[in-house]
């Protein structure tokens, strides 16, 4: 790729010096494939596309892109084996949808590079696929991972043992780096940071936590100390903080600076809540794309340099703000 290899630890440094000091992540998947038409009322969420419409994700994949994103990630956030095989799929089967989900990234990434060659797109640049993991709540669909309340009967071999096989398999996909997504609580922080070290995973990672108060993360731990987690692993190249409301985001970045100098990547949503028992979104003063981008220049000035967006943002979203970061840095 032109920047340092992909386990070295100035992978994410190299990465941004090429392009331009910050870069660009892409916004919410779900809400953007039901906006195409999918119908995700599944356990397994978006991932539910991985097997019937692949060529959706793709798309979305590219609208991002189109919009400048510069690192896409993959529809593997809830795509997990214990998932797919409640779905009566075979073991094989589903390590082969977790691959196909980079597949997809990856091809969707080549189709850019080729619009780009014939001059057809918005701009050759660096671009990143980032393999989604989901914390363990997710799996469990019943609104824990906005609570990151697991009960007592689950350790941190339960949580190791849950992600292992997947992390293995998404770290040989091809991959660029793995995105551990919405972590909300320091155990599962301590056990992904175990699992890298462990399994002697090869791939860059970045841990990405999620608040609700703007100081500690959803189940009530310190986020300094989830952060800290995160920073003591070699393998993990960004710290920060995704499907978050906006306005928490600028002390959040304060705090996570406290004990670490890696990037600091951060994708809140929209600033709409989420009721997990309900499944649905909670109408309230979500932010608008206009308003939501006004945030970006102060995320930037607090030091962050990974930028995107989580729930029910969309590639207009991705679009501003990657408007606002150039114009910022002219």
């Amino acid at each position: 790729m032109g920047f340092a290899t992909l386990h070295s630890p100035t992978f994410m440094a190299d990465f941004l010096r090429q392009s331009g000091g910050y870069a660009v992540i892409d916004g919410g998947l779900a809400t953007e494939l039901e906006r195409h038409g999918a119908d995700l009322n599944d356990p397994l969420w978006s991932a539910t596309c991985l097997i019937h419409s692949p060529d959706l994700i793709r798309r979305v994949h590219l609208d991002y892109l189109e919009a400048g994103a510069s690192i896409i990630i993959t529809a593997s956030y809830q795509a997990t084996i214990q998932g797919f095989e409640a779905k009566g799929l075979s073991r094989e089967e589903a390590e082969a949808l977790l691959r196909r989900s980079v597949e997809i990234a990856c091809e969707a990434r080549d189709i850019y590079h080729e619009r780009c060659a014939k001059g057809t797109c918005l701009e050759q640049r660096p671009i990143l696929v980032a393999a989604s993991v989901g914390c363990y709540g997710a799996y469990l669909a019943d609104g824990s991972e906005y609570s990151g309340h697991y009960g007592a009967a689950v350790t941190l071999e339960t949580l190791k043992d849950f992600h292992r096989r997947r992390v293995q398999v998404l770290a040989e996909s091809g991959a660029d780096l793995i995105a551990f997504e919405t972590i909300p609580n320091k155990l599962e922080a301590k056990a992904y940071a175990e699992l890298l070290d462990e399994e002697n995973i090869k791939i860059p990672a970045w841990f990405s936590f999620t608040s609700l108060d703007g100081i500690n993360v959803v189940s009530g731990d310190s986020l300094i100390e989830c952060a800290s987690i995160a920073d003591s692993c070699k393998q993990v190249v960004a710290v920060g903080i995704n499907c978050t409301p906006p306005r928490f985001i600028h002390g959040l970045i304060l705090l996570i600076q406290k004990v670490t100098t890696k990037p600091v990547v951060i994708y809140p949503n929209s600033g709409e809540t989420y009721d997990g028992v309900r499944k649905e979104w909670v109408k309230s003063s979500g932010v608008q794309d206009g308003d939501f981008v006004s945030y970006v220049g102060k995320w930037r000035e607090a030091g962050a340099s990974l930028f995107g967006g989580c729930c029910r943002t969309s590639p207009h979203t991705i679009r501003a703000m990657s408007m606002t970061l150039s114009n910022n840095l002219q």
